[in-house]
């Protein structure tokens, strides 16, 4: 019996995750049942608790992050808390390991000065590849998508009629986020050169294309973004994320009710969004200081 294809069948069909999670949790499983292979310690079924704390020890020498390493060690949780529950085996390895400690970041968000001068004064190319990367720094900016959710978009996700766009998040649930009248003129410029690029074909397919016509991928996201970034400040992080957090920063700096965000960002629990609060705080407390004759 193949217990990894059982196991993986189990997350599709039973617990139906999406098949990014599935392969996850898949390559997560092929990487510590190699490594059991590799120092003779038996199948996955026979590990032991010792053997998953020298693995999560090979990893980090390895360069591995530790929020990396939890991760991996997450989905061994659930692999034997399954094999527990279909009595393949009597005790879980896991029980007995403890998280890696990581330390707490707070997210890292551009101001919006920064972004209007990202979006208005930073030279883009006067053709489709211009166009297409200002749309999508428009739309992390104004939606505050995760990458996945922005490069799986297609047209028939953005409603014009109804002014919203329906995002398909985390384990394919469906959020509604709405279109802004700027948003809303951005998209349609970018539709129109798409189209004039690539004829009305592409209509109903992916909303972004490559320079040849095919749906654009995650590393060109970030390379468009990291480029832009770049143009406008200096933070140590430029990923498509800081956007995200940009988003939701401007938007509690702006009044927004805090579960208000949590629904546009598509978190499960509000504790997630919390983290913007307490960097909104924390700039709060600074002027605070600098402003108040008897702060210090």
């Amino acid at each position: 019996m193949d217990l990894l294809t059982t196991f993986t069948d189990y997350l599709r069909y039973e617990k139906h995750h999406s098949p990014l999670t599935v392969t996850a949790y898949a390559k997560d499983l092929e990487t510590f049942q190699a490594y059991l292979a590799e120092h003779n310690l038996g199948p996955l079924q026979d590990a032991r608790s010792k053997h998953i704390r020298s693995w999560m020890m090979h990893l980090l020498s390895q360069g591995i992050m530790h929020r990396s390493v939890n991760r991996k060690v997450a989905a061994l949780r659930r692999f034997y808390k399954f094999l527990q529950s279909e009595d393949i085996i009597r005790l879980n390895p896991c029980s007995a390991i403890d998280s890696l400690r990581i330390a707490k970041n707070q997210p890292q968000a551009l101001d919006a000065p920064a972004m209007d001068l990202m979006l208005d004064r930073c030279p883009y190319p006067d053709d489709y590849e211009g166009c297409r990367d200002k749309t999508i720094l428009e739309l992390f900016y104004q939606t505050g998508m995760r990458v996945s959710e922005l490069t799986n978009l297609t047209d028939n996700q953005v409603d014009f009629g109804n002014q919203v766009i329906k995002v398909l998040g985390k384990r394919s649930k469906e959020r509604i986020i709405p279109i802004s009248k700027v948003l809303d003129s951005v998209l349609k410029s970018y539709l129109h050169r798409r189209n004039s690029e690539f004829g009305d074909d592409a209509n109903g397919g992916p909303l972004f294309l490559t320079k040849k016509g095919g749906r654009i991928y995650t590393r060109l996201v970030y390379r468009v973004v990291h480029s832009h970034i770049e143009m406008v400040s200096t933070i140590t992080r430029k990923s498509p994320h800081v956007l995200r957090h940009t988003f939701a920063s401007v938007l509690l700096k702006n009044g927004a009710d805090l579960l208000a965000i949590k629904e546009l960002l598509g978190h499960t629990s509000l504790a997630a969004t919390q983290v913007y609060l307490h960097t909104d705080f924390e700039q709060l407390t600074k002027v605070y200081k600098k402003a108040h004759p008897r702060a210090e």
